[in-house]
């Protein structure tokens, strides 16, 4: 007979769980870094594979089948999905950012075909806000020549082939984890360096159109943006 309700009730059914039950024994498959959902921060985990095991007065007997695996926090011992290791941890994300900053900057010099001095100091700025702390204009001014010299990448048009590779590759991976206005904010970035030498060039329009592709903006939303950084504030 099943225990009934009640304080009684809850007694037995608590002691017949110490009796019989279902135990899980987890065995290490790995360990890494990653942010912790619970902590709220970048943490030390462990992946454990799950073995279910039907347990007689606290000791296993019969398999019961794998279970798992599972993601466990070194420092609050909570238990999580494997997807959580798809978010990068706060130091992964910060450098991704950082990076996506640069690659837009240098893109959108590199569309304007000239790098005047303020277009530099405002892609300079954007680039040492976002980390690079030590960037420099020249130093920008030297890359963007490189880049032109590199005729099998920048080169073909508007927006050429190795350009739009580019601009994915640094923006494709970091776009699923900023919110809209992260997104929008890294656009219009590159927006204001293509303005500060003056109106924009369609090769830059172009390489600000790609950027909003890579970030997942959708096409109406660019043309508002590029407008929007247009007008004084």
């Amino acid at each position: 007979m099943l225990p009934g309700r009640g304080p009684n009730g809850r007694a037995a059914a608590a002691r017949l769980s110490r009796l019989m039950g279902t135990r899980t024994t987890w065995t290490p498959v790995g360990d890494g870094e990653f942010f912790c959902p619970g902590c709220g921060g970048d943490r030390n985990y462990q992946r454990l594979s799950g073995q279910r095991r039907f347990a007689l007065l606290g000791v296993p007997v019969l398999p019961r089948g794998a279970t798992g695996p599972v993601v466990e926090c070194a420092a609050c011992r909570h238990h999580f999905g494997t997807d959580v290791l798809d978010h990068p941890t706060t130091t992964r994300f910060s450098a991704m950012l950082r990076d996506a900053v640069h690659t837009v900057a240098l893109a959108v010099l590199a569309a304007g075909g000239t790098c005047s001095r303020a277009s530099l100091e405002t892609a300079a700025a954007a680039v040492r806000a976002a980390g690079f702390d030590d960037c420099t204009e020249e130093q920008l001014a030297a890359l963007v020549e490189a880049l032109e010299a590199d005729t099998g990448r920048f080169t073909g048009g508007p927006c050429a082939a190795g350009l739009a590779i580019e601009l994915h590759e640094a923006l494709d991976p970091l776009a699923p984890h900023l919110a809209a206005p992260g997104r929008e904010s890294i656009l219009l970035q590159g927006a204001r360096i293509a303005l500060a030498d003056g109106p924009y060039t369609p090769a830059e329009r172009d390489a600000l159109a790609t950027v909003g592709a890579a970030l997942t903006i959708c096409s109406d939303d660019v043309t508002r943006l590029l407008a929007a950084a247009r007008t004084p504030s």
